[in-house]
């Protein structure tokens, strides 16, 4: 959230080093060196080669493309038909593919893979080929296959004398769907119980989000290597297959939007925007906090709420102060709006980007099936935050002396117009990347990380800076979130909570929306809304394939509304939420937790109420 750092200047005249609190990162700007003459300055910037930012962009190019085209390379099944091939697929009893299981074929009672034909294993989609010993053909009495893997039992197959006369006569067999029954092992009650200690280290805010996550993979890996070591009942999964749960795309989109937004709020936009508000409303708190609620949901639709909240809370403060109202009666309807606003898109908020990767959902998707309902929601946002502050806000205060006014114009000016005139070229063509890129199978993680080198090589601001303004905490904590809902994902707990909901929903569609939207809101409240919401997803894929009309990815949606809306119920509930009131007290006006709850749980329950009567309207 925020920082104190320590500033160096590099400059023989600028030895100076001061503590600086960051309300938004800061963009360099070589002016903050007031020590400096300016032909100093400029000749240290033309000293620095232009290769080097080339070399920098080129370099981070190389390394995510490969991750991010990955993807879409489709495995290669293919296989010579000259060999005569036992062929299959393995599922768990959730109808989900089962990977890596180690297949082993007993052919006449022999094990073959003793020779030239080794045992096989399935593939991520479930499926397996098997290739019978040469010139084995015609002389099979019996052929077994037998497979394994950690956290299942063992099966066995047996082919019959119709399937053994089939493959004698040099035909490939293909089976049915083979099923693997889940087994409780003590990796099952590792995992789980470390996942439930970080939600409650997250909730109770002992430990960084990002150090209960880590803390949280390191307890699994050693459990897996040093435990598995001594039973393998204590094993849960490889180092390769744990990096097999982080989604790189969440990770490069987060990462390119973060650069891109790093250059915009340079240009001093957001605080220009913020005084425009307090100048359109000449005073009039009602109409001041309308304007900012408005442009905070559409700031926080275009990039993500917790930047927006970064941006505007600094100058929100100052001109609350100038009005002579409590800060908080601004910035909490402006977070309140910053939640709803997020959800109207794929990139707005980080429970969004994680439902849209893994379910494969457009920037088009979210505008289309979200949008017209979030705004909405955010028309009764409104008129709750209007009533529930009408006290303060038409009470009718003195005008402002002529020193606040030229603060809060100083505050609100755009720094940098010519930068901001090129980052917003490159922005709009974003927008417009990831309206479209669905028509040439362009991911929305390749769109951001295009428009991220464009603004460094175009908008040319600082590389080495805007790389400092990438939040690598937060790269983490998702990288580690990932690992540890995928160990309980890969010990089974998430497949038992599906079948859990999946007996209490049963074949309703309904009745799955309303139990996925509000379950999704009053839980966002008690555990942070991203890493439920990662834990939530196989289980509403699991609900979108067995729940009849469940196919137009409705649950997905209403997973999204539940926990973006439900973020609002509590302080802990949302990542903006922290970051406001991490701001305010530094600012000296403290938000508790239960001020916050007065505040946010009757908004949760009005915008997530207008947001389920949209879903069943679209749906």
């Amino acid at each position: 959230m925020l920082s104190l750092r320590k500033e160096h200047a590099s400059s023989a005249n600028c030895s100076t080093g001061r503590p600086v609190i960051e309300y938004p990162p800061p963009v360099a700007d070589l002016r903050e060196c007031v020590a400096c003459s300016p032909m100093d300055l400029r000749s240290t910037h033309r000293r620095r080669p232009r290769w080097r930012r080339l070399w920098a962009i080129l370099s981070l190019l190389a390394v995510a493309l490969p991750f991010l085209l990955r993807a879409g390379l489709p495995e290669v099944t293919a296989h010579a038909q000259a060999m005569t091939s036992v062929i299959g697929r393995v599922l768990d009893p959730q109808g989900e593919p089962v990977h890596d299981a180690e297949v082993r074929m007993l052919v006449n009672g022999e094990v073959d893979g003793a020779g030239e034909h080794p045992t096989g294993a399935s593939h991520a989609d479930g499926t397996f080929m098997l290739d019978l010993p040469a010139g084995s053909v015609g002389q099979f009495d019996s052929l077994e296959l037998h497979l394994s893997r950690p956290h299942f039992s063992p099966l066995s197959w047996k082919a019959s004398p119709d399937q053994l006369a089939q493959l004698n006569s040099g035909e490939s067999l293909r089976l049915a769907d083979l099923e693997m029954e889940r087994r409780i092992t003590a990796g099952f009650w590792v995992a789980s119980i470390t996942f439930a200690c970080i939600l409650v280290l997250i909730a109770s805010e002992r430990l960084h989000n990002t150090m209960a996550a880590m803390l949280g993979v390191a307890v699994i890996l050693l459990t897996s290597f040093v435990g598995g070591a001594l039973t393998p009942d204590l094993f849960i999964f490889d180092f390769e297959r744990a990096l097999e749960y982080v989604n790189f795309d969440v990770i490069f989109l987060v990462m390119g939007m973060m650069i891109v937004i790093g250059v915009i709020e340079g240009t001093g936009i957001f605080q220009w925007l913020a005084y425009q508000s307090y100048r359109l409303s000449r005073g009039r708190a009602w109409l001041l906090v309308t304007i900012l609620m408005l442009i905070t949901f559409v700031a926080s639709a275009l990039l993500d709420n917790v930047t927006t909240m970064l941006l505007m809370t600094p100058i929100t403060i100052q001109i609350a102060l100038a009005l002579g109202i409590n800060p908080l009666t601004l910035l909490l309807p402006e977070v309140l709006a910053s939640n709803v606003g997020g959800i109207s898109t794929l990139i707005g908020t980080p429970t969004n980007i994680l439902i849209g990767s893994y379910a494969r959902l457009s920037f088009n998707d979210f505008v289309r099936n979200l949008t017209p309902g979030v705004v909405l929601a955010q028309i009764a946002l409104t008129g709750y935050v209007l009533l529930r502050y009408r006290k303060q806000f038409f009470i009718k205060g003195g005008g402002l002396s002529d020193a606040l006014l030229d603060m809060l114009r100083e505050s609100g000016r755009i720094t940098h117009p010519e930068k901001l005139r090129k980052a917003g070229a490159v922005f709009f063509l974003m927008i417009a990347f990831f309206v479209l890129g669905e028509r040439i199978h362009l991911v929305p993680a390749v769109t951001a990380l295009i428009g991220a080198v464009a603004m460094l090589l175009w908008v040319s601001p600082d590389v080495e800076e805007m790389l400092n303004v990438v939040d690598w905490t937060t790269l983490m904590f998702f990288i580690a979130l990932f690992i540890v809902v995928g160990a309980i994902q890969e010990v089974g707990l998430i497949s038992l909570l599906a079948v859990g909901i999946g007996q209490i929903v049963g074949e309703s569609l309904t009745v799955s929306m309303l139990v996925l939207v509000w379950a999704a809101a009053f839980l966002s409240g008690l555990i942070a809304n991203t890493p439920f919401t990662a834990a939530m997803l196989p289980v509403v894929a699991f609900l979108t394939r067995t729940v009849p009309g469940a196919s137009s990815n409705a649950l997905y949606y209403c997973l999204s509304v539940g926990s973006a809306m439900g973020g609002n119920s509590s302080l802990i509930g949302a990542s903006a939420n922290l970051v406001t009131a991490g701001i305010a007290e530094r600012a000296g006006y403290r938000i508790t937790y239960i001020h916050f709850l007065k505040v946010g749980l009757p908004a949760m329950v009005i915008t997530v109420a207008v947001g389920t009567l949209w879903l069943f309207l679209r749906f």
